[in-house]
């Protein structure tokens, strides 16, 4: 086989396939593109065991664990939280502080147990953020004042499942709030920010496109239940305001993606 019949070959390829797709509906860069194809591959082929930078593995009960029972006889869950999310947490302790960068922090890890089929408690969060539980819960005390929803265990047999961090910041916006004011209320770097409205907007893009939830979680590498919640908040939000601030950043998003492919950013 010679070169040019090779190329041929590998065009037909499943991975050559979703390369363009990438690249051709959702204008992704090619290098992107292949960045999103190698994260999948490790995900779903079971190639990446290491954690990244900042990150480690905790044991916390299962979403799905009876209450009642001792811990020894509860299902739990193996989860990989972000501890330290590296410049974004830097940020948030450079421009409010240690107490506002360990309460972002707190909210963080809850979410991340949430969508990886588990729970935290108080105690687990002390634990991991090497505190006493009384700070947990005097910080968990002064978001609940902000209306920040906080899904541990109490709070999700308690009242069923709320809004996690991510959806309440992108509804923020949504409703009308700038970058700069979600960050303010709800104590996150504009970069957090900033990726989660992003995340959000590519989920409605390939909701609408007729992708698959299965499908949405595998290109943009986010859980399932975050995909749904994302949804969800999309339909309790479909007013003329909420779709044209939508398609407003779906516009500066695709002008954004098109800078960078002619190489202007």
């Amino acid at each position: 086989m010679n070169q040019d019949e090779f190329q041929r070959q590998q065009g037909k390829t499943r991975e050559q396939r979703f390369l363009n797709q990438m690249e051709q509906e959702f204008n992704y860069p090619p290098k992107i593109a292949q960045a999103i194809l190698t994260e999948a591959q490790d995900c779903l082929l079971g190639q990446a065991t290491s954690l990244k930078p900042g990150q480690m593995r905790v044991i916390l009960l299962s979403r799905q664990a009876p209450l009642g029972r001792s811990v020894r006889q509860s299902p739990t869950q193996e989860v990989t939280w972000t501890v330290n999310a590296g410049q974004e947490d830097h940020d948030v302790g450079a421009q409010l502080g240690p107490v506002a960068l360990r309460r972002m922090r707190i909210q963080r890890l809850l979410g991340e147990a949430i969508e990886q089929g588990a729970v935290a408690t108080q105690e687990d969060l002390a634990q991991t953020l090497q505190v006493s539980v009384r700070t947990i819960k005097r910080d968990c005390v002064a978001l609940q004042k902000q209306n920040v929803y906080l899904p541990t265990r109490g709070n999700l047999r308690g009242i069923g499942r709320g809004q996690t961090h991510k959806a309440q910041i992108v509804r923020r916006w949504l409703l009308g709030e700038t970058y700069d004011q979600v960050a303010y209320h709800t104590r996150h770097s504009l970069t957090c920010v900033k990726r989660y409205i992003q995340a959000f907007t590519r989920v409605v893009q390939l909701q609408q496109k007729a992708f698959t939830v299965s499908e949405i979680s595998l290109a943009l590498q986010v859980g399932i239940p975050l995909v749904n919640e994302y949804l969800t908040l999309y339909q309790q939000n479909d007013t003329p305001f909420c779709r044209q601030r939508l398609a407003e950043q779906i516009e500066r998003l695709s002008g954004t993606t098109s800078e960078l492919k002619r190489g202007r950013l």
